[in-house]
């Protein structure tokens, strides 16, 4: 009884203070991160140090880290972007290419898949074009914040965008993510599923049980081993 107590207090606190396991729910990271990647969240690596600051591995956060967040809109919802600009810097982008200090940022982690362009995406922060998906508080509080053409972070904040630009909504659409809010980073894909091959949906119509069952069936083919245990960078 004491060793199955110790055991839950263990686990307890490695999941409240140390991990925290995640799903990848939409395609805003790829190829990074795909949709039914399952993530183990290094939740130390960012978190305040104070007095056992030289003993455990805390770390600043860095452009072109990835990070795990409570969405500033909705904070119950968990978000996963890159950190694209810190506090004091500034940020642009011009047809695409990312801009930071003034100085042309290469990227190879980025996809694009839309052939068309959008002013308003690709040409941020365009203040003469909006886009419906963009929240009506941050549409006012950027325009206050842009100066010369370049957007400004501000003191406790971070710009992210996701590696999957054209289908991600990022701070270009919702502002900026507060530090407070900022969880952790991926440190691990400890599985990764597949989406249903071409008629597995007909088998899984019926709705979640059947998906399970489908998938419980499936799990050898559907399971992407070769990202399974892989390190996220």
């Amino acid at each position: 009884m004491q060793s199955l107590a110790g055991t839950v207090v263990i686990a307890v606190f490695v999941i409240t203070f140390i991990v925290q396991a995640f799903q990848i729910p939409s395609e805003s990271m790829e190829n990074t991160l795909l949709i039914g990647d399952y993530l183990l969240v290094d939740k130390v690596h960012y978190a305040n140090g104070g007095r056992w600051g030289q003993i455990l591995p805390y770390s600043p956060i860095r452009r072109g880290d990835i990070v795990v967040f409570r969405y500033p809109v909705h904070p119950s919802q968990h978000f996963v972007k890159r950190v694209i600009g810190v506090p004091g810097d500034r940020i642009r982008l011009i047809n695409r290419q990312l801009w930071v200090n003034g100085a042309a940022v290469k990227e190879n982690y980025v996809v694009h898949h839309s052939p068309g362009h959008d002013y308003y995406r690709d040409d941020f922060p365009a203040t003469n074009y909006l886009s419906a998906n963009v929240e009506a508080r941050w549409w006012l509080q950027m325009r206050g914040l842009v100066h010369n053409g370049e957007l400004e972070v501000p003191p406790g904040q971070y710009f992210v965008l996701g590696d999957n630009r054209d289908e991600s909504l990022d701070s270009r659409y919702w502002g900026f993510v507060p530090r407070q809010n900022i969880i952790g980073r991926p440190l691990l894909i400890y599985w990764s599923i597949r989406n249903s091959e071409p008629g597995a949906g007909a088998q899984a119509s019926n709705g979640k049980l059947s998906r399970f069952a489908y998938l419980l069936t499936h799990l050898w083919q559907q399971t992407r081993w070769q990202r399974t245990f892989r390190l996220v960078k």
